[in-house]
């Protein structure tokens, strides 16, 4: 649906559940004094560090550094995106996500029919009724040892050798148009509409949210072709969606990783062996737009696999070079590539889910492939035949074409230093455009030199550790922190412009938390948090949220909130007063900065 969804609606979903009830249907919670304790389900544990919070609303664990609100913990523990979160605590409470309209010059999304989804749902379940119907799907189905678990699962089906079969069971109730507008039929030259999918095992596809978008079809006989997918639909685009990313998501409780393979089969097989967080593509290479639905689930890995010959190298290229944009130092990228004569199926079934996860850990690695790929690309076969101008040039050239693709990252700048070293490049400048292997380079690194250099100085003092949350206390930290705890103690803010008049660090942040705060009176904490989702004041934040103050009395806390004010207002008296007397002892003042100093020096007596 178009349109963002309103803030305020965000924040009253969160004054209305309860983080205690999300998280104990998923993790059993043991009251511990004003919070609720658990070992934590986002790492592995056996002393409990993860916390909930009821009064904050709030979660943290002191392991791993998990942390958040009811939204974050769907989002971390039900593998969902931001938005879809929201809606499904929105469900849980029975309320419908009210969307903004499109302003300006934003053009509105064309207008999905939903009765769509309806359709292919129904068919779904239609086929999945035919399975057992049929002899023959029964047959294929006992051949490939596919267990009665697996198909439920995947709702794997069976499409009757009927012509008209669809119009028959939908037609009355949705009409011919919407069976072609979902591909489930098709129309001739001749006018004559006809079910598209016969005779075939068919394989619902779903999309993040677990509706029926496109269906696969598996050939039970030597027809053609062998697989038969969904056109592309109002509702179903190839490029964009993979098949058993919906089931991955929720059978894995531990999602770290995805592997990509090529079939329908293949998935299932790997499920059944227990090996869940299987996906694939639908008869096309892999997108850019596949990859980012990958990370979009919060994993930090993905391993291609191919086959081992020839075909299976230069798919397994072409995923490469559509990955470039989203490589990082955060994800990680393999290529698995198959013995001869096997795919996943047969492979798992060999070896079992252990012997198969053994061989993924020997996929080879991004960095090794992206070399090896340009190599065999040039017809160089090996490093040692870099030993000429010619070679080395060209090797350095495509080099530099791939890796303007990637964003920067410490992954590049190594790829970069090694692409120099098997080139025998030398940073020596020429005249020359381009990077050649007398030692040009300046053209091909200038860009991410700057990037680096931007990325070093905001990684400067990270912590060490995930639970390394160390912050110095200071006046206006600790009222951000009262504040984000109780945010009604933005009433004893007189004046909230005053805030920036004060040249203390922190003051705009804290100036923003009280403007919000007032024009949200009846705001929370984890409301308060969820407004600075994604901005470059989170990671503070949530530093800041994890203290807890010593008292939850409301006079107690409107007291050391009053008291952290008075001492911000010292702080920026004695730095002015500074200024303005290191200012008369240097270059003098004119007559408003002696009357400020004045006025200083009075108010310090």
């Amino acid at each position: 649906m178009a349109g963002h969804i309103p803030k305020e609606f965000i924040d009253q979903l969160l004054g209305r559940i309860d983080i205690v009830d999300v998280v104990n249907k998923r993790v059993p919670l043991k009251k511990a004094g004003r919070e609720y304790t658990a070992c934590c389900p986002f790492h592995n544990e056996k002393t409990p560090s993860f916390t909930v919070s009821p009064t904050k609303q709030f979660f943290h664990c002191f392991g791993c550094g998990a942390h958040g609100s009811a939204i974050s913990f769907m989002m971390e523990y039900d593998h969902l995106e931001y938005v879809e979160a929201i809606e499904a605590l929105a469900r849980n409470l029975g309320v419908e996500v009210p969307r903004e309209k499109t302003m300006g010059n934003q053009k509105p999304r064309k207008q999905l029919d939903s009765s769509l989804y309806g359709l292919m749902e129904e068919t779904s379940k239609h086929f999945s009724n035919e399975l057992n119907k049929s002899q023959k799907a029964i047959e294929y189905i006992k051949e490939r040892d596919l267990s009665p678990e697996i198909i439920q699962q995947y709702s794997v089906g069976y499409s009757t050798n009927e012509w008209d079969r669809l119009t028959q069971l939908f037609g009355k109730e949705y009409g011919q148009q919407k069976l072609l507008a979902c591909g489930l039929q098709i129309e001739n030259d001749s006018g004559r509409v006809y079910d598209r999918f016969r005779d075939r095992l068919m394989f619902p596809i779903r999309d993040r949210r677990g509706r029926v978008i496109g269906f696969g079809g598996r050939v039970l006989g030597d027809g053609a072709p062998k697989y038969l997918n969904s056109p592309e639909t109002d509702i179903f685009h190839k490029g964009s969606e993979l098949y058993g990313l919906y089931e991955a998501r929720n059978n894995t409780r531990k999602l770290a990783k995805f592997l990509v393979v090529e079939g329908y089969m293949d998935v299932i097989a790997l499920a059944q062996f227990g090996i869940t967080y299987a996906v694939a593509t639908m008869g096309t290479a892999t997108t850019i737009e596949h990859i980012g639905q990958l990370y979009k689930s919060g994993v930090t890995q993905v391993v291609f696999c191919f086959d081992g010959d020839r075909a299976g190298e230069e798919a397994a290229w072409k995923a490469l070079k559509n990955a470039l944009p989203a490589v990082n130092d955060d994800r990680e990228i393999r290529f698995q590539f198959l013995p001869e004569g096997d795919d996943p199926d047969t492979l798992v079934r060999r070896l079992g889910k252990e012997g198969y996860e053994a061989e993924l850990k020997k996929a080879l690695p991004f960095s090794k492939f992206f070399i090896r790929g340009i190599n065999e690309g040039l017809g160089l076969k090996a490093e040692s035949t870099l030993h000429s101008i010619e070679d080395s040039a060209r090797f350095a050239t495509e080099a530099s074409r791939l890796l303007d693709q990637m964003p920067a990252s410490l992954l590049k700048k190594s790829l970069l230093q090694e692409i120099q070293r098997l080139g025998h490049v030398t940073s020596r400048p020429s005249n020359t455009q381009g990077f050649s292997a007398e030692g040009q380079q300046r053209n091909f690194d200038r860009p991410y030199r700057k990037n680096f250099g931007r990325f070093a100085e905001k990684t400067q003092g990270a912590p060490s550790q995930p639970g390394d949350y160390a912050v110095k206390k200071t006046p206006v930290r600790y009222a951000i922190t009262l504040l984000l705890n109780a945010p009604e103690l933005v009433s004893e803010v007189g004046n909230p412009e005053k805030l920036l008049e004060w040249d203390i660090p922190g003051m705009n942040l804290l100036f923003k938390l009280v403007e919000t705060a007032e024009e949200n009176p009846h705001i929370h904490s984890a409301g308060l948090m969820e407004r600075f989702r994604d901005t470059e004041h989170e990671k503070i934040l949530l530093k800041l949220m994890k203290w807890q103050p010593q008292e939850a009395d409301m006079q107690v806390l409107q007291q050391e909130f009053q008291d952290c004010f008075r001492q911000i207002k010292r702080q920026a008296r004695e730095k002015a007063l500074e200024k303005l007397i290191h200012k008369d002892q240097t270059v003098g003042l004119n007559s408003q900065e002696q009357h400020d100093l004045q006025s200083l020096l009075y108010d310090t007596l």
